[in-house]
């Protein structure tokens, strides 16, 4: 089958996962740069780190009770610093569907060693939630960034709960509705969502995450950036603009560009709007294309951010695990070159496929400009 080149590129051919697309109108001159050269400590500093946590709340509409504290190292700084200032105190259940969740495992049970109950389910799929246990600390992650599943809601959260739950949200934040009165600590990275400058974290404890932290003192050495409390007593400076370590200026005010637009926008509203209608445009084509398919089959757990694709059985005949990959390689290097598209091949861990990011910063009509150019890049690649 000869598929004709595409004359057409999306104008914006930036569909990776993390990070992602700059906000539509971005450039570099449109930020406030007057704290930059400045101390992250003087009176301009703090007040512009306060004002990207006040702009987070308002935006994901996070409740007065849940503190934001802006950390090093990314999400996975965030995530670091809650497992293993918080776990311990009491059993432990692990969820895990996709890498991330995969890491998280590792971490609490060969670092860490402690005896936890792992829930797994295959790419594609959840576990039971179902059979989660309440009285254990739960960590998950709110959508699989490398599987494209996510949990629908927070219904299996128990309100009366007794163990602490700790989602990883970074690819769910700004494009779901996430029920902050069922998370006891959440964090992410604005690299994701709203395509800000990788390298922070942010981290959100709810009020029994901090009872957690100033009645608990764990059995393992802590390091300096993961320590939040002195003296039994939360470190409240953190969550006040106060980093534990130096931050990029630059980012920060990246992040705040990047706020201000979701407000203009509409808010966390519009964002999942968005997000929503991008990921709806998506399946529209994979539904009316024979070789691909998507990797999460139940659409009531399917990611409306990280959306990933596998081939179609039959789609590419006799090719096992290893050839499907060379083909995914060679698809991302023909897009590539011809600058329709970046960054949209699987994630390494994950089955051989594509992952396109479909949140708000992406553009419907960049999305619809890019099918062309995947089924002339598919055709392309297996005849090569």
């Amino acid at each position: 089958m000869n598929v004709v080149k595409p004359h057409a590129r999306p104008a914006r051919p930036f569909f990776s996962s993390g990070p992602c697309a700059k906000p539509p109108g971005w450039a570099p001159e449109n930020l406030a740069l007057g704290s930059l050269g400045r101390s992250h400590r003087s009176k301009l500093g703090k007040a512009r780190l306060v004002h990207a946590i006040e702009l987070t709340r308002r935006v994901l509409r996070i409740p007065d009770s849940h503190r934001i504290g802006i950390v090093p190292a990314s999400d996975t700084g965030a995530v670091e610093m809650a497992l293993w200032s918080m776990l311990g105190a009491r059993p432990v259940t692990l969820l895990a569907w996709e890498s991330f969740g995969e890491g998280w495992v590792t971490d609490v049970v060969k670092q860490l060693k402690l005896d936890a109950t792992v829930l797994k389910a295959p790419y594609g799929e959840l576990p039971d939630l179902a059979s989660v246990d309440p009285a254990s600390d739960v960590v998950f992650t709110w959508n699989g960034t490398t599987s494209g599943v996510r949990v629908p809601n927070g219904n299996w959260i128990p309100a009366d709960r007794e163990g602490l739950t700790f989602a990883d949200a970074t690819s769910g934040a700004f494009a779901q509705d996430i029920d902050w009165n069922k998370v006891d600590v959440g964090t992410f990275s604005w690299q994701k969502a709203l395509g800000g400058e990788g390298g922070h974290g942010v981290l959100v404890l709810g009020p029994r995450a901090v009872e957690r932290l100033e009645s608990y003192v764990p059995a393992w050495p802590l390091p300096k950036i993961f320590r939040m409390t002195k003296g039994g007593k939360l470190i409240e400076g953190i969550f006040k603009g106060e980093t534990i370590n130096t931050p990029s200026m630059l980012c920060v005010e990246d992040y705040i560009y990047a706020l201000e637009w979701a407000i203009g926008l509409g808010g966390l509203h519009s964002l999942i709007g968005r997000a929503d209608a991008n990921a709806a445009a998506l399946d529209g084509w994979v539904q009316n294309t024979r070789w691909i398919e998507h990797l999460a089959a139940d659409p009531s757990t399917r990611s409306n951010t990280s959306v990933c694709l596998k081939f179609a059985d039959g789609a590419v005949p006799g090719a096992d695990a290893e050839a499907e990959a060379a083909l995914v390689k060679k698809m991302a290097s023909l897009l590539e070159a011809e600058g329709a598209a970046y960054d949209i091949a699987a994630y390494r861990d994950a089955p051989p496929g594509l992952r396109i990011w479909c949140g708000a910063t992406v553009e419907t009509s960049d999305l619809e400009a890019l099918f062309p150019w995947l089924d002339w890049a598919f055709e392309e690649a297996k005849s090569a």
